[in-house]
């Protein structure tokens, strides 16, 4: 089968499309016949070598994904050849961008049906970072309020969303041209962070989610209450500004699970999530993907994602 391979650590042009043996699931694990991947930052620091979690080369690209069950290993009780999942393949974050993937059955789930496979490998990683964030690590409920930094990318964006379904109040910051997007998704207040220093606009907040880090997230401290939760998906924060400040500050690395997948796809199902898709790419352009990553090409809004059944895939 055809993969992105990384035998170095480096830019994008350590990545190689070559052909290696289709793997085999092992207990725990399906093989998914891939039709789509999605592409991340998370992508770009492995093939970089600046993951938070250690990786071992060669390795193979990619996490989110959706398909089709080929093959079923030992103890996997609710998923048959032909099901059609979404998910991400391991806790590594790796294996997704190939024909064929070996991913864990407990990270996941049946496609929502309303999305095609380009929109459902758009979903697992970036929807369950928000949901965890928001629920699991600032533990919020209803009539909270919280400021999101970054409110207009990927995991800001269902962030935003799953923060009005649960009637939190919600600040998101944005650049100017995203602004009325933000508000589409159901913001109570948009703060423009190029014109406007939220930390003058805002006060005693029970929680921030930073998707940004840098000075953003130094910045955080003095808006939150004491007692409050600075949750990032991106940095460590400072444990001593934190302790000065009073509050606590959590960096996590995302968990998906086959539950968290489940509550995600019903709610897309059901019209409470929307997604965003930027661009679709075939397999043999995932090069070009991350170079969109990096800069080096202009970036969409919304996530990059593979399409590898499109023709010309092994073209590269």
């Amino acid at each position: 089968m055809l993969a992105w391979r990384v035998h170095n650590f480096g830019p994008p042009d350590v990545m190689i499309l070559e052909r290696i043996p289709r793997p085999e699931p092992g207990p725990g694990e399906v093989l998914v016949d891939v039709h789509a991947a999605g592409v991340g930052p998370w992508d770009g620091w492995i093939r970089a070598g600046k993951s938070a979690l250690t990786q071992h080369l060669p390795l193979t690209l990619g996490s989110d994904l959706s398909g089709t069950v080929a093959a079923v290993g030992s103890d996997v009780a609710n998923m048959t050849i032909g099901d059609q999942v979404f998910g991400v393949t391991n806790t590594q974050f790796l294996g997704a961008y190939a024909e064929y993937a070996v991913a864990s059955a407990g990270m996941l789930a049946k496609k929502p049906t309303s999305l095609g496979y380009a929109e459902a490998a758009s979903v697992p990683v970036v929807a369950v970072t928000a949901w965890q964030a928001l629920f699991d690590y600032a533990g919020l409920q209803a009539g909270q309020t919280v400021v999101i930094h970054g409110a207009a990318g990927s995991v800001g964006a269902y962030a935003v969303q799953l923060a009005r379904r649960a009637r939190l109040h919600s600040i998101a910051t944005a650049g100017a041209k995203d602004m009325q997007y933000v508000r589409s998704l159901g913001a109570d207040k948009v703060l423009d962070y190029h014109t406007q220093h939220f930390e003058d606009e805002v006060k005693d907040v029970d929680a921030v989610l930073d998707l940004v880090g840098g000075e953003s997230q130094t910045r955080s401290f003095q808006v939150l209450r004491r007692g409050g939760k600075l949750i990032s998906a991106v940095s460590q924060p400072d444990q001593n500004r934190a302790q000065h400040h009073g509050v606590t500050a959590t960096f996590f690395l995302v968990e998906v699970t086959t539950e968290r997948l489940r509550a995600i796809a019903d709610l897309i199902d059901h019209g409470a999530l929307r997604t965003s898709v930027g661009a679709v790419l075939p397999l043999s352009d995932a090069r070009d993907a991350h170079m969109m990553l990096e800069g080096q090409r202009s970036r969409p809004k919304g996530k990059i994602v593979l399409d590898v059944k499109a023709a010309g895939k092994a073209s590269a």
